[in-house]
Parts: structure tokens; C-alpha cells; sequence
């Protein structure tokens, strides 16, 4: 499969993984981490990037925090209790189904849930993007491991505002100026 560093939103996928409240305010940081997760999700919507969210064991730790859910207008999640998001029943179909070749990931815990799927989803052959500025862990030293694992296994560690002008790609466009009030 060919392997591109440079995003571009018609094979991009956002995986929005497990941005729970029960996990999120135990997570280093977690109200920067949520900022960037809804700006990366109103970027993808805007740019017209599928997104696909996932929820770890929602019983135990609660639905996906409001702010993420109240930016869909039907909101649905891939349940899971497996680590990776490829564990979610029907999440690699969809996945499928999108054509996705490269997975732009964003949520937490940076060195559990995020780390097993960039892993699993670079072992199928997906190109994948780590929003560094929008994963988090409970601990500050286990993102950045998490973080310097996933690259050293070939992953492209970015941010929100890489991702997101890379899939921009250009100043003239009615997208640019749709999210510039969000980038500011």
C-alpha cells in the first residue's frame, strides 16, 4: 500500500477514541485534549472527513463527553472493551466502508486505547496520524512513551493545526474561511 507523511482528506478518517468523562477528567491536561479533539472533529466535519468515535466499556466509564457528542446530529459510537478500536464490533467494516487509508487519531489514554489501535491499524497497513495536542494520559511520561512508541512503529506524531492544513492544503478555498474563526 503506499504510505504518504502528507494528509489528504479523501482517504482520512478521524478516530475519535474513547473521550469519556469518567476517563477524561482523570487525564493530564484532559481540558486542552478536549478542545483540540471538538476542533478536530469540527475541522473533519467542515472538510467533509469522516469521523468515527469509540466508547470503552460505556457501563463503567460513562458516555462520550457532551461537548464531542452535541457536534453530531445523530450521535453514534463503536462500543468496545478490547483496547484497540479494531476490537469494536463493526469498527474495521466502517472503516471499509469510508475507504479510509489513513486514520487520524485523536482521544485517550495516549498509551493504552490510542497506542493499540495506531499499532493494530500500521500493522493492516493504514497510514496513521497521532494528534499529539489532542490524546492525553493520566500521566505526562506514558503519553510521551505511548507517543515515541507509535512513531518508532511508523506513525506520524502531528497536531490539530498539521492536520488540519494539511488537509486544507490551500488559502483560497470556501473551507479555509470556514475554519479560520476555529483556528484563532
Amino acid at each position: 500500500m503506499y504510505h504518504s507523511h502528507k494528509l489528504n482528506k479523501a482517504d482520512s478518517v478521524l478516530v475519535v477514541v474513547d473521550v469519556q468523562d469518567k476517563l477524561l477528567h482523570a487525564i493530564h491536561d484532559w481540558p486542552d485534549v478536549l478542545e483540540n479533539t471538538v476542533k478536530m472533529i469540527k475541522f473533519a466535519q467542515v472538510l467533509e472527513v469522516p469521523v468515527v468515535v469509540t466508547e470503552q466499556y460505556p457501563r463503567g466509564l460513562g458516555a462520550t463527553n457532551e461537548k464531542i457528542r452535541e457536534l453530531f446530529p445523530q450521535f453514534t459510537a463503536y462500543e468496545k472493551t478490547v483496547f484497540s478500536c479494531f476490537g469494536a464490533p463493526g469498527f474495521g467494516e466502517k472503516l471499509a466502508e469510508l475507504g479510509a487509508r489513513t486514520l487520524v487519531i485523536v482521544g485517550i489514554e495516549a498509551h493504552i486505547c490510542v497506542l493499540q489501535t495506531a499499532l493494530e491499524a500500521l500493522a493492516r497497513g493504514f497510514n496513521v496520524h497521532i494528534a499529539a495536542d489532542a490524546v492525553g494520559s493520566r500521566l505526562p511520561a506514558n503519553k510521551e512513551i505511548g507517543l515515541a512508541k507509535m512513531r518508532q512503529a511508523g506513525g506520524i506524531i502531528t497536531s490539530t493545526e498539521i492536520a488540519l492544513y494539511e488537509w486544507l492544503e490551500r488559502a483560497d478555498s470556501k473551507e479555509f474561511k470556514t475554519v479560520l474563526p476555529l483556528i484563532k
